[in-house]
């Protein structure tokens, strides 16, 4: 692997005796991830179904190893929102902040998405999840993956760190940050970075983090925890924008990890000696089976807490008229909520939802479908955060049926249904709807997220 100078000759000097081993692991093949979505099945189920080889992984109960031979974008499980692809060492951010059921946690650099579906599947389905990012591209992958892990609680947001500051001041009890940075620890698993790194340099990375964080500590309220963590090793972006912080934020302290086999330290001699660094973590791809991440936690001391919930309008029943008679007709259930109406697009807001009054929202809830003409039809996101027992009318496909490739490619279906709206399922588990009318069995799986091989 062709490494930038600049790197080689940064490492050598900061790790010393280290650099050998360290630059030795570049000639190995990179570790490969996945983690069970348990917002659907268990860990124990998961493991019963899947054909694949899994190693687990030591920082995650959910997360797993798997073969670079094993094609698991190419098995239906994965397009019932099953598990997650993730780098093994991105897995960590979130299970070192503990979140629980309850708690309003903002994700505040969240594309493409990986850490917040980890943080819903901690969540289930109470406390809100915020997950924002300022890339309007970046978010379209975000939004995908909150709809086929069956998030029902997350509201998705494209504004800037300040702007969200300002409107949701000390809300959250937990935040992650996971900082955008050089992506030293993505060389191994992606070469294109090594391209890009002389571009976003270390110093330019930086001024950005601080001003992240600062607006993220705005967010937080007393005794909250904020993670922050990066991909990269340059102290510049690490234990120095942590020290920086600390400096400024006499109400917060850092808490020390509770570290597995392979974590390292963060250096404190690599800023200005301040031991307190030294509670940081460091995830090494010469240590441990991993690509790279740093690690702070950190805790507000005191402050304030702001545990206003807008109280929205109800809506005028009549209009939830077709919705109604949708959910008698083709499900077991029906789902309520705070209903909301953006034109014809209906979303059930998560019950801890504040005003998102001057916030851009992409996704303001759990989109239900569209309700036009006095006619209601369902969203993919309905169909992905249901069960088959919630469904009246269901098509279960084994997982080696050919119709589970023809359903997730749009073809048309030569099978036997019911009239009107069905779920198709594979093993008990929703890929999406298919609709029978006049002889015909219309897929109406995405267009967008069709299987292409």
């Amino acid at each position: 692997m062709n490494l930038p100078i600049e790197f080689l000759n940064k490492m050598k000097e900061l790790l010393k005796d280290e650099y050998n081993e360290f630059i030795k692991c570049y000639d190995d093949e990179r570790y490969y991830g996945l983690r069970v979505n348990t917002l659907k099945i268990s860990v124990e189920d998961f493991l019963k179904i899947v054909p694949f080889k899994l190693e687990k992984i030591p920082w995650t109960k959910e997360g797993f190893y798997y073969d670079k031979e094993d094609k698991l974008t190419k098995n239906p499980y994965y397009y019932a929102g099953l598990y997650y692809i993730q780098e093994p060492s991105a897995m960590a951010p979130v299970e070192f902040i503990d979140v629980l059921p309850g708690d309003r946690v903002l994700d505040i650099c969240s594309a493409p998405g990986g850490k917040s579906m980890q943080i819903a599947s901690k969540l289930g389905d109470h406390g809100l999840l915020v997950s924002n990012d300022i890339s309007s591209n970046r978010l379209k992958a975000l939004v995908k993956n909150t709809e086929l892990f069956g998030v029902k609680n997350v509201i998705v947001t494209n504004e800037t760190p300040e702007r969200l500051s300002e409107r949701l001041p000390e809300f959250f009890d937990k935040i992650l940050v996971d900082a955008p940075c050089s992506g030293e620890g993505m060389f191994r698993k992606d070469e294109s970075a090594t391209k890009s790194w002389g571009i976003y340099s270390n110093e330019k990375c930086s001024i950005m983090q601080k001003y992240i964080l600062h607006n993220a500590a705005k967010m937080l309220k007393s005794q909250g925890y904020i993670l922050y963590s990066t991909c990269t090793f340059a102290p510049e972006e690490n234990e120095c924008i942590i020290h920086d912080f600390l400096s400024n934020n006499k109400n917060f302290e850092l808490i020390p990890f509770t570290t597995y086999s392979g974590i390292d330290r963060g250096r404190s001699e690599w800023c200005k000696n301040n031991q307190d660094l030294d509670k940081c973590a460091r995830f090494w791809p010469h240590k441990l089976k991993g690509e790279g991440h740093f690690l702070a936690l950190l805790k507000k001391n005191d402050g304030g807490s702001n545990d206003a919930i807008y109280c929205r309008p109800k809506i005028d029943k009549k209009k939830l008229i077709p919705y109604y008679d949708f959910c008698s007709q083709y499900l077991d259930t029906t789902f309520e909520g705070n209903f909301e109406m953006y034109g014809e697009y209906l979303y059930i807001i998560p019950k801890d939802a504040p005003s998102l009054n001057g916030i851009k929202v992409i996704r303001p809830g759990w989109y239900l479908g569209t309700i036009k003409k006095d006619r209601f039809e369902p969203s993919h996101a309905l169909a992905l955060a249901i069960n088959t027992c919630q469904a009246k009318n269901v098509i279960n496909l084994s997982e080696s049926s050919l119709d589970v490739i023809k359903y997730l490619k749009g073809e048309t279906l030569d099978i036997e249904a019911k009239k009107g709206w069905n779920v198709i399922s594979v093993n008990n588990f929703i890929l999406g709807w298919a609709k029978g009318a006049g002889g015909i069995f219309k897929n109406y799986y995405p267009c967008a997220w069709r299987w292409l091989g």
